[in-house]
């Protein structure tokens, strides 16, 4: 006898078991564009949107919706001075939903 098809996740509805900050996490490394952009924060970098735009050739607009997504899950942080706002990597947002992440994992395979 055939096994029950597994009911599909509705777009946005988010997997099973892993919090919504834990799957922006996992969404914004997914991106070479932004995983390149990771790569500038290395060594406690903080850059503006302008000058991550220009070391990696992209439009600033882009690098802004970008490091969005990167704030969004909790791989980037930002502050602002002035008109400008710096970004970072943020270490304690990637080590909270990695350790999640590992949790799931150790738990469903």
């Amino acid at each position: 006898m055939d096994e029950p098809e597994s009911p599909a996740v509705a777009p946005g509805a988010g997997l099973p078991g892993l919090a919504l900050d834990t799957q922006e996490f996992l969404k914004a490394l997914g991106s070479p564009t932004r995983q390149r952009i990771m790569l500038l924060f290395a060594g406690g970098a903080e850059l503006s949107v302008g000058e991550v735009a220009e070391r990696t050739g992209i439009s600033q607009a882009t690098a802004s919706q970008q490091l969005t997504l990167l704030r969004r899950g909790r791989v980037v942080t930002s502050r602002r001075d002035g008109k400008t706002v710096y970004y970072r990597a943020d270490r304690d947002g990637a080590v909270a939903a990695l350790a999640e992440l590992q949790s799931y994992l150790m738990t469903c395979c």
